[in-house]
């Protein structure tokens, strides 16, 4: 398992967070998802297989600007 922290800009509201949520909990391979809305950050647990490009391309399509962060 790996931690991925993916910084999220453009997420201004609880439905932000849960579209960023909800977008990440259905990918094969994620464990759990923890989304803050005063960070703008996403922190995702998932399979050492998981792919960043992947998990970032979920959050991309909801509209949203991501970055990982170190």
């Amino acid at each position: 398992m790996k931690t991925v922290k993916i910084k999220i800009d453009g997420m201004k509201c609880s439905h932000c967070v849960a579209a960023v949520r909800d977008a990440l909990n259905r990918l094969d391979g994620v464990r759990d998802v923890d989304v803050s809305l005063s960070d703008g950050l996403a922190v995702v647990v998932a399979e050492d297989e998981v792919s960043t490009t992947y998990l970032t391309a979920a959050v991309d399509e909801q509209g949203f600007d991501t970055k990982i962060v170190e």
